[in-house]
């Protein structure tokens, strides 16, 4: 099997989850950024969507964060589901409930105005309030064996620590047991390995070229 090739844009969250994945299962592979706002003609022939994340292997493409994550974690090992079906399907169910902070953090580096700015930070907090009483205090999803929901979950407490160095902005205030999963999965060697070089300024240049609020007012 050839390796495979993670094609995105250089700040997805939903790539971030496969690199994690294929870092943390030790997969030789390669990866590919494309400007998504101005994408190649060879990549709008392979995406049936037109957007990021696709995985080529061989000669087939896998588009779908999600769909990508499950083949990655069933095709390589050492394997990150939970055994038992229950639980497996509980864990996949909130690594879907993640999917929806991804774009409040999008929608807080574009807001154009504070009142704009504030509403998409209560909206987060509210959101992560179930994650973070289902969480409870135990080092992982699960307790102590890390899994496919803390990888889906990492990316969204790396914005979440982007916001709070460069703008004050704490999304996890008040939520010591999400302030806990954050430090530990910052620290995993995986976690550090998917922020591209550069991460924080592409960020900030991102939102000066939208004229975010938290950069121009």
């Amino acid at each position: 099997m050839s390796k495979p090739k993670l094609i995105s844009f250089n700040v997805c969250p939903f790539v971030q989850r496969s690199v994690i994945l294929l870092e943390e299962k030790g997969v030789d592979y390669d990866i590919d950024f494309i400007d998504v706002y101005d994408p190649p003609a060879w990549f709008l022939e392979i995406s049936p969507t037109g957007k990021v994340p696709v995985l080529q292997v061989n000669d087939e493409v896998l588009f779908e964060s999600t769909v990508i994550g499950e083949y990655i974690e069933e095709v390589y090992d050492p394997k990150f589901h939970p055994a038992d079906p229950l639980i497996k399907a509980k864990n996949r169910a909130w690594m879907e409930y993640t999917s929806s902070l991804y774009g409040g953090t999008f929608n807080l580096m574009m807001a154009k105005s504070k009142g704009s700015a504030d509403k998409f930070v209560k909206e987060m907090r509210e959101t992560q309030k179930s994650l973070d009483e289902v969480k409870q205090n135990r080092p992982w999803f699960n307790g102590d064996e890390f899994s496919m929901a803390d990888i889906f979950a990492a990316p969204y407490f790396v914005r979440a620590e982007f916001f709070k160095k460069n703008f004050n902005i704490d999304l996890l205030e008040g939520n010591a047991n999400l302030q806990d999963w954050s430090d530990r999965l910052l620290a995993r060697k995986s976690v550090k390995n998917s922020i591209v070089k550069g991460f924080e300024n592409i960020m900030v240049e991102r939102m000066v070229e939208n004229k975010s609020f938290l950069v121009t007012g």
